[in-house]
């Protein structure tokens, strides 16, 4: 502890005593969803034999389909495709919507404008890039209220008959709010469904699951997609995604990722089934460890006078702790000292740069076991005002806890504490 000033190390144990209760609290629901997710193991008999790789076209790979009906019992849904084959969340998301809209449909967000990677995704008119609306599947989006609430009067007026897809993302994003329960989620359908019966709900899940005891197909979402570097993949995956939902939309997903006429019945695992499996396993914990350290980061912000959201009493529905700083200075230092505090590259000093899928420069911390695996410790923000650092993941609440100090040491050597 030598290497944090006294009245750092002072603040983190005054820290720990005011935050005990909310990490008891993170520890109930780490208990219920790790018993449902071996209850669903359970139900389905895996054994060692499901975690044999398989090659070529690998029909009939017994391991890959019982992982899909453990996801699918395990979120709540009629079924699931988990695959390798998926390269990023962004892949995935791309999958499911490609899956389920049509030339000539419409695709609306709710949740105002999605994360920066999704642009892309959504193109724009006749974009040669192969997007969404190259293909001429229509985007609309409605922002949020003032408050950060679903503003139900502009999405009525907004869905039209071409309205197929309702977007929400869960998580907020580079987006200074809060992002939404599973409750509110639920509530989102329940109107959704009252404008329209046959509008599909689609759920961005990425960085939520596992925070809450519900997961957004409990609640009535026909489709939810995500990463496995992020929660599901417990630390452990080395690539892939999920897409869980209605049997209809999944098997489209399904024909999108592969070929039509194909669809789930192939795909060689290579030797990751037993990594997916133990992954999702080890989910529950690692993720509440993640939290865990959400809210002391937040809370050691807050007591040095930053804002954040959300703050250390607020309930959590992400891994995303946002801390608010006054200058780009502060930002940086606070991102170079999460990489500081890495197992991986921590004499690597990240640096500003045009990262590909983004609007903005981008600096990131990301000193992980598994490139860009967001449930390990990491920091990421857009260089724009107002400067918001974006920290999420932590495969041990210790690991959080060092990468916090680690950067208001940063700041404080620097004279900017």
């Amino acid at each position: 502890m030598a290497r944090f000033s006294q009245d750092i190390q002072a603040l983190s144990r005054d820290i720990e005593l005011q935050i005990a209760s909310r990490l008891r609290e993170i520890d109930q629901t780490v208990d219920f969803n790790q018993w449902k997710v071996i209850d669903a193991f359970q139900k389905h008999q895996v054994s060692d034999f499901h975690f044999a790789a398989s090659t070529g076209y690998a029909y009939n790979d017994r391991g890959r389909e019982i992982l899909d009906e453990v996801y699918a019992d395990v979120f709540g849904a009629e079924s699931a495709l988990v695959r390798p084959h998926f390269a990023s969340g962004t892949h995935t998301i791309s999958t499911a919507l490609f899956g389920v809209l049509r030339p000539g449909d419409q695709l609306l967000y709710i949740t105002g404008r999605p994360y920066d990677t999704l642009h892309k995704v959504i193109g724009e008119h006749q974009d040669g890039t192969g997007s969404l609306q190259d293909f001429g599947i229509d985007y609309d989006e409605v922002a949020l209220t003032e408050a950060g609430g679903i503003n139900w009067e502009l999405v009525e007026q907004r869905v039209t008959p071409a309205t197929k897809v309702i977007g929400i993302q869960r998580s907020r994003g580079y987006d200074w709010r809060s992002s939404f329960t599973v409750t509110e989620i639920g509530e989102m359908v329940t109107r959704i469904k009252a404008i329209r019966e046959d509008l599909i709900v689609f759920v961005d899940n990425c960085y939520g699951e596992f925070t809450e005891q519900l997961e957004p197909t409990e609640v009535g979402a026909d489709l939810i997609a995500g990463s496995l570097i992020k929660n599901p993949g417990g630390g452990i995956a080395e690539t892939g995604g999920y897409i869980c939902g209605k049997q209809k939309y999944v098997d489209q997903a399904a024909y999108r990722l592969t070929a039509p006429g194909i669809g789930r019945e192939v795909g060689a695992m290579l030797g990751t089934t037993r990594g997916i499996y133990q992954g999702l396993f080890l989910a529950p914990s690692t993720v509440g460890q993640a939290v865990k350290g959400s809210v002391f980061a937040a809370a050691m912000f807050e007591a040095v006078g930053f804002t954040t959201k959300p703050s250390w009493q607020d309930p959590r529905t992400d891994l995303i702790q946002a801390v608010s700083f006054p200058g780009s200075e502060q930002l940086v230092a606070f991102v170079q000292g999460i990489q500081r505090a890495a197992a991986v590259d921590s004499h690597v000093v990240p640096e500003p740069w045009d990262m590909p899928g983004y609007e903005h420069p981008v600096i990131m911390a990301a000193g992980t076991f598994i490139q860009g695996g967001s449930l390990e410790l990491s920091a990421d923000a857009p260089i724009r005002a107002p400067y918001i650092g974006y920290m999420q993941g932590g495969l041990t609440y210790s690991h959080v806890k060092y990468g916090v100090l680690m950067s208001l040491q940063s700041m404080k050597d620097r004279g900017l504490l």
